[in-house]
């Protein structure tokens, strides 16, 4: 038997033990389903690591909530301190931990106890900041993370398109069952990850700014007023408003802060699904549940390829060392 016929032989064989000859089109799509997994295997390992690693920081803010224990105007002190000339154009509460920190790459981070600035600084928070910045600018470079997410979603319809697997127990059964069981879920990751890159939130307009935006200090104020500090994520200045995000009753929402009060902004719902801040000890062990089956799927499709196309290697072998056996 040559080359040829071993190859066509070994093919058939995997036809077969699938239930049926493929498809040309079918066929098709197979290739173009593995080879777009190949090419983008990296960028969306990466992806969905840090997918995984953010997936925890919804329950993680919300557990480590302590009712009043920030206090206002220590947080307006600091600002005041660490900012005087009004620059900062945001900061972060994180009330588990006792710090803030002002908005942008590098900005310090202050102890709320000592009113110090704390260096060689390494804990979850800090993990959750360097998984969001991997997460969505992957090396720096956003139109990878974009171009990656397209990819996955590509990957997803041509495996729809493939129609209802036959279900076995062996790897490429398992990649199969994994993506079909749980399609609605992983079909709305790069769904919504694509609504938020366009600016999509399904629902209203928010409205229009009533008056200049406060300053940071006044806008702390402004919150305390009717708001426990401690669940306050972070206040920042963005689109010529001043925006808070406070968890309500599990829920992460974005709140306008002007001089009357605080006045709930229309949902984003891509983003509230996609970090999964809807219900935090809900969506948040839910997302983590989606990365892991992403991560199957992504290893069971990439060591399938390895593994038929080592298979597929050592049968050219052994029928190319045929001849000379026959010979000797």
């Amino acid at each position: 038997m040559d080359n040829i016929a071993v190859v066509r032989h070994l093919a058939l064989t995997q036809c077969r033990a699938s239930g049926s000859e493929i498809p040309v089109t079918k066929s098709l799509l197979l290739k173009l389903h593995r080879w777009a997994s190949l090419v983008f295997a990296l960028p969306l390992l990466a992806i969905i690591l840090t997918g995984f690693i953010l997936a925890f920081e919804p329950i993680a803010q919300l557990s480590g909530i302590t009712p009043h224990s920030v206090d206002a105007e220590r947080v307006v002190e600091l600002i005041k301190r660490y900012d005087p000339d009004g620059k900062a154009r945001g900061i972060f509460i994180n009330a588990a931990a006792q710090r803030l920190r002002f908005q942008g790459p590098g900005a310090p981070q202050i102890d709320l106890a000592s009113g110090e600035q704390v260096t060689q600084v390494t804990d979850l928070a800090d993990l959750f900041v360097w998984a969001r910045f991997n997460h969505e600018r992957l090396l720096g470079q956003h139109w990878l993370v974009i171009t990656s997410t397209i990819a996955m979603l590509v990957l997803i319809v041509i495996g729809i398109a493939m129609g209802l697997p036959r279900l076995r127990n062996n790897l490429a059964g398992w990649h199969k069952g994994a993506a079909w069981f749980t399609l609605p879920l992983i079909l709305l990751c790069p769904l919504t990850a694509l609504g938020m890159a366009l600016g999509l939130t399904l629902s209203g307009a928010p409205p229009a700014p009533q008056g200049p935006p406060l300053s940071l200090p006044d806008a702390v104020r402004v919150v305390a007023q009717s708001r426990d500090l401690a669940s306050v994520i972070s206040i920042v200045s963005r689109g010529g408003r001043v925006m808070a995000r406070i968890y309500d009753g599990g829920e992460l929402r974005f709140y306008a802060v002007e001089a009357a009060g605080l006045t709930p902004l229309p949902r984003n719902w891509p983003r509230l699904i996609h970090e999964g801040n809807g219900a935090a000890m809900i969506t948040s062990p839910l997302n983590a549940v989606v990365s892991l089956v992403l991560l199957t799927l992504l290893v069971t499709g990439v060591t399938n390829w390895w593994t038929r196309r080592s298979r597929l290697k050592q049968v050219r072998r052994e029928a190319a060392a045929e001849p000379l056996k026959s010979a000797a």
